[in-house]
């Protein structure tokens, strides 16, 4: 199995098509790490994830609001940690640990120090093309326990083929 792999899209439908095969995927407490430099992908790639849990609303970006949550097949617990990043205090801030505990999927976009509390979750870092390759977009992708070295290898498996 994989631990690490790297996968390119080339368009924002494929981007798109990469984050709803996974979210075909994800379980409860299931967590994903989503990093990246601004524009890089992640809430487009995050939108793909909620269609792929059969969210029937438009997921938006929760930069304000921190942490949005939707219904699908299985709860997706959606933060966008981006405003609050660097601060000691964002685990008390959202309630992690009790996000961590529920029956919901949680994908953590801008995830900073919170990607150290958590053992088993997939890493994921969005790097851009060359400014040639607008929309080209490359996942570098990392499992860190049983549970998400499962989701990537059959994640992977259905990307390629």
């Amino acid at each position: 199995m994989l631990t690490d792999i790297s996968i390119t899209t080339h368009s924002r439908q494929e981007t798109i098509r990469l984050g709803r095969l996974l979210g075909e995927l994800l379980q409860p407490g299931d967590v994903v790490f989503l990093a990246g430099d601004l524009g890089a992908g992640k809430t487009t790639f995050s939108k793909g994830v909620a269609q792929g849990l059969g969210v029937a609303e438009e997921l938006t970006s929760p930069t304000f609001t921190l942490v949005s949550e939707y219904e699908g097949r299985i709860p997706l617990v959606h933060m966008d940690l981006y405003r609050v990043s660097g601060e000691s205090d964002v685990q008390s801030q959202i309630g992690w640990d009790d996000y961590l505990e529920g029956d919901a999927a949680v994908l953590v976009e801008w995830p900073g120090g919170l990607q150290d509390t958590v053992s088993d979750a997939l890493h994921i870092r969005i790097a851009m093309g060359p400014p040639v390759q607008v929309d080209e977009r490359v996942f570098h992708c990392r499992a860190s326990g049983p549970k998400s070295l499962e989701r990537l290898d059959e994640w992977v498996k259905r990307w390629l083929f």
